[in-house]
């Protein structure tokens, strides 16, 4: 059974976690960066594309690498090389651009905005209220 902790960010740039357990992650199985999955998976209407991710001990999606096996690539610059001087190359361990169970984090863009939700209030008594009393 798949799980996903799904990031959703979206055109303004903010970001939703939501996460998706056994039959609702079986949509995003076999999925590879790039593509798009409709968005009603999480209770959105619209498209979400995938933009990259990591395995449950965070080793980076790459999305020239094919599959969904972990591969040590050869990287001069791109997804997991940090700091890469001017002709420096290392190889480094990638998992492959296929959404599989053993993948964690899923990221996607959303196309559109995402809804706003109303913070939970700890009382009744409106924020006005709260300020009025703090004047006084």
């Amino acid at each position: 059974m798949a799980n996903f902790k799904l990031t959703i960010s979206d055109i303004k740039g903010k970001s939703v976690s939501k996460e998706l357990k056994d039959s609702d992650a079986n949509p995003l199985l076999g999925l590879q960066l790039r593509n798009e999955t409709d968005a009603s998976i999480v209770g959105l209407s619209g498209k979400l594309k995938l933009t990259g991710g990591s395995d449950k001990s965070g080793i980076p999606m790459r999305n020239d690498v094919h599959g969904s096996a972990r591969k040590k690539v050869l990287l001069s610059k791109g997804v997991g090389l940090q700091d890469a001087e001017t002709g420096q190359r290392k190889r480094k361990l990638m998992r492959g651009n296929t959404v599989s169970e053993e993948i964690y984090q899923v990221n996607c863009k959303f196309d559109g905005e995402l809804p706003v939700e109303a913070p939970p209030e700890s009382s009744g008594e409106s924020i006005e209220e709260k300020t009025e009393d703090k004047k006084e």
